[in-house]
């Protein structure tokens, strides 16, 4: 059978750095064995998804390189589930319910006073058509329940292992909402049976719904993939990541520098038991990939970690790769290679380009402290003629050193500082080929 995975975002919003991490489990499933992925829009919810994000979410993924096989929308399929419900109403598994939801809420509130799980009581099965009829004279609107049987529900989890829910603990699930929306818990298992997907990974605030859609599933004449559940994932602190989610939206991190392969090798091991280290390609992610490495104990993430393997990353890319950007930022073809070459190793993210360029090409502000003015400028005064070549910085240094007597850091120091602005930075020898300008006091 081929193994057939699928990431199913809602087009609601950008999607996060938890998204990330299910969608890139569930890529790495798929082409680890050589498989299909599914990128499957659940935009079910009309009033909330809006194409802006459906091509964000498209637009993320591209980024990242995890490409899709297909591409659904959930929107497309209303026909199909409501031929799906049919047939589960025909089974007498789909019962109409007409509570409101202050008369649950009282429901669920009488029940934990009394200290009992707060599963719903089926009040609804219990009526007849004409009790149904009547709900509806009073201006009820039905929605409907998924009738569970009340045995145990269990599978191999591929993360957590054994699971075992007992059904009679879990409400009847709602399905359908008194305004005709299909729910997700419904229409997700619908497409699952009839796209054939056989691996889904998600994360462990899913368990209980995994548990009601195996049951669904089966009522439908279908087989349940195999499930497994990743931890959720925290602050750097341990504290809730839930609010902060926004912020770490993918477009974010991507605005801020953060390379594709920096983020995919930390999330592809985040939480395992293997080390976290920059892949140097996707096909070593994909081969390094095993789900069984990873734990159920709540993940720490803390975005800081992605800037080194980002800058790890950046200096270790050729320049053909970067070739384009220098062209852009206005690097002349013959000076490119020495730029970067200088450039590489003193940034963390390709942004940080930009302040090299201009500070190599419009000069720096000097830094001279005024103990310093006179023997910068009488230094300045002894600077070669251009051009200016790796050797220009021992040569005029010896001619200051032979000068002013000056030696050590006493003479190089106050130097970098008049010609670059920067207390540190690379070579000095490695810079001077690259100033455009000479510094004036």
């Amino acid at each position: 059978m081929t193994t057939t995975t699928r990431f199913a975002p809602s087009p609601t919003g950008y999607i996060h750095v938890g998204n990330l991490r299910t969608a890139l489990m569930n890529w790495l499933i798929a082409r680890k064995a050589g498989g299909t992925f599914i990128l499957r829009l659940d935009d079910t919810d009309q009033e909330r998804s809006k194409q802006e994000y459906a091509d964000g979410i498209m637009e993320d993924l591209t980024w990242l390189g995890l490409t899709w096989d297909r591409i659904e929308k959930q929107s497309l399929r209303f026909d199909r589930y409501r031929e799906a419900a049919d047939g589960l109403r025909a089974a007498g598994r789909f019962y109409e319910c007409f509570e409101t939801p202050v008369e649950l809420d009282l429901k669920r509130k009488k029940l934990l006073n009394m200290h009992r799980p707060p599963v719903y009581d089926r009040a609804s099965l219990r009526l007849d058509e004409a009790g149904r009829a009547a709900m509806r004279a009073e201006g009820r609107e039905g929605y409907w329940r998924f009738l569970l049987d009340q045995e145990r529900i269990e599978w191999e989890d591929g993360i957590l292992g054994p699971i075992s829910i007992d059904a009679a603990s879990v409400s009847d699930p709602v399905l359908i909402r008194a305004d005709g929306q299909i729910l997700y818990t419904f229409a997700s298992s619908v497409d699952d049976i009839d796209m054939g997907v056989t691996a889904i990974v998600r994360g462990a605030d899913h368990v209980t719904n995994t548990a009601t859609q195996i049951q669904i599933m089966q009522a439908m004449g279908g087989t349940p993939p195999a499930f497994a559940h990743h931890s959720l994932l925290t602050g750097p602190q341990g504290e809730a990541l839930s609010k902060r989610l926004g912020t770490l939206s993918l477009r974010d991190l991507r605005a801020q520098g953060v390379e594709p392969m920096a983020l995919l090798s930390l999330m592809a091991r985040l939480g395992s038991s293997k080390p976290v280290e920059l892949a140097g390609s996707v096909e070593e992610l994909i081969e390094g990939f095993d789900l069984g490495s990873f734990g159920a104990a709540p993940t720490k993430f803390d975005a800081e970690d992605l800037f080194p393997l980002t800058r790890a990353h950046v200096q270790a890319l050729p320049l053909d790769h970067v070739a384009a950007r220098l062209r852009d930022l206005g690097v002349p073809h013959d000076l490119a290679p020495a730029f970067w070459a200088v450039a590489k190793g003193n940034i963390t993210v390709l942004g940080d380009l930009d302040g090299w360029w201009r500070l190599f090409r419009d000069g720096a502000e000097p830094l001279v402290d005024p103990e310093d003015a006179e023997f910068v400028a009488q230094a300045l005064a002894l600077l070669p003629p251009r051009p200016w070549t790796t050797a220009t910085w021992g040569q005029w240094t010896e001619a200051v050193k032979a000068a002013t007597g000056r030696k050590g850091k006493g003479l190089f120091r106050p130097l970098r500082r008049a010609l670059t602005g920067l207390e540190a930075g690379p070579e000095m020898a490695d810079v001077m080929p690259l100033l455009q300008q000479t510094p004036r006091l």
